[in-house]
């Protein structure tokens, strides 16, 4: 009996403490909080939706904010918004970041960062046959070549900065698109996903010079640019993401900075997000022991997880194809007027619905 005892025991409490400990010893880096208040923190995207947001709560936390975007109008706008509410003012710079040469001047007249916060970003939802392809450079060149300017202008003074005790931070704004492909996002996604790499290989260069990199994954948010997108979006991409629920940008605000704070590498911003980030773990950097030990814990049963979602996924767009195989046949079969009784039997999306009245009219 004291042997099975000592066996439940062993299994229950002993080989758990004995992985915590083993996940301790081995996480990288180590754990680092990084101070906001009285820091130096510039913020791209400024001027509206998260950046707005973002720019609201560090001026709130006592900090020196800087931001940064195209439109020397709504920087303006996006000023007097904080001022009006926090009663701090922010530094405006008005640049595109995929011009080096203007992203420098603007840094170097900023002055010393302490937390670079990258929240800039473009998004058009299209199938990558039917979008340009100037379009798509223009994504990447925004989205990812921005976030090496920004990082190349700004990365020289972090380095050189008075204070190299005191940590500082990098922290760059993906989305949930960096995670996991979706249909219609070939291009967005890449640019995302490719943030991911370039934070986990800067990471690895500026972490002796006690340099913190982030990186947040936030859902669909409820921002000025979000109902625009959503009216482009095919009508495939709509049924894929309708299960992922909008965030308020000051939700997403404050999640960033709670783990940027805690020099989290990935900061998830809701539940969906946090079961992603454990499903996408893989070789990224992780200082919380107790997240690295439910990443080892969780792994397999997230990967049957990811499967759910593919099969479901996949036959939504199996699915859909059937649907408008089966309304282009019928159309060439017969040249009858479609009543809504016939639409409804065939559960067909607002764009077959409208490309059925152009027909009938």
């Amino acid at each position: 009996m004291a042997d099975a005892y000592f066996s439940l025991f062993t299994l229950i409490v002993l080989i758990p403490l004995a992985l915590i400990a083993f996940v301790y010893f081995l996480v990288r880096p180590r754990p680092v909080k990084i101070p906001i208040k009285n820091r130096h923190v510039f913020i791209t995207g400024g001027s509206s939706g998260i950046g707005l947001a973002l720019a609201h709560h560090a001026a709130a936390q006592g900090a020196r904010v800087s931001i940064l975007a195209r439109s020397r109008n709504k920087l303006e706008e996006a000023r007097n918004a904080v001022r009006l509410a926090t009663g701090i003012d922010v530094s405006v710079f008005a640049a595109d970041v995929r011009d080096y040469d203007a992203v420098k001047r603007a840094v170097d007249e900023a002055g010393p960062i302490d937390v670079l916060l990258l929240n800039h970003g473009v998004f058009v939802a299209l199938e990558l046959e039917k979008q340009e392809l100037s379009e798509v450079k223009f994504t990447l060149d925004v989205n990812l070549m921005g976030s090496f300017n920004l990082i190349k202008a700004a990365l020289p003074a972090m380095r050189t900065r008075k204070d190299p005790q005191q940590p500082v931070s990098i922290a760059l704004v993906s989305s949930q698109a960096g995670q996991v492909g979706i249909y219609g996002y070939a291009a967005y996604s890449a640019s995302k996903f490719g943030l991911r790499g370039l934070a986990e290989a800067l990471q690895q260069e500026v972490i002796a010079d006690n340099i913190h990199v982030s990186l947040i994954f936030p859902p669909d948010t409820d921002t000025p640019g979000f109902a625009e997108e959503n009216k482009r979006k095919p009508e495939l991409t709509k049924i894929i993401a309708s299960s992922s629920g909008a965030m308020k940008p000051e939700e997403v605000a404050q999640k960033t900075f709670d783990g940027i704070k805690s020099g989290s590498f990935i900061i998830p911003c809701n539940l969906e997000g946090i079961a992603l980030s454990l499903a996408t773990a893989g070789l990224s950097p992780q200082r919380s022991f107790l997240m690295a030990t439910v990443e080892v814990l969780a792994a397999g049963i997230l990967r049957i997880a990811g499967l759910c979602f593919q099969w479901t996924w996949y036959t939504s767009i199996e699915k859909w194809h059937n649907q408008r195989k089966a309304f282009v046949e019928l159309m060439i079969s017969t040249s009858s007027r479609f009543t809504s009784k016939e639409l409804k039997h065939f559960e067909l999306g607002p764009c077959f619905r409208r490309l059925v009245a152009d027909i009938a009219t």
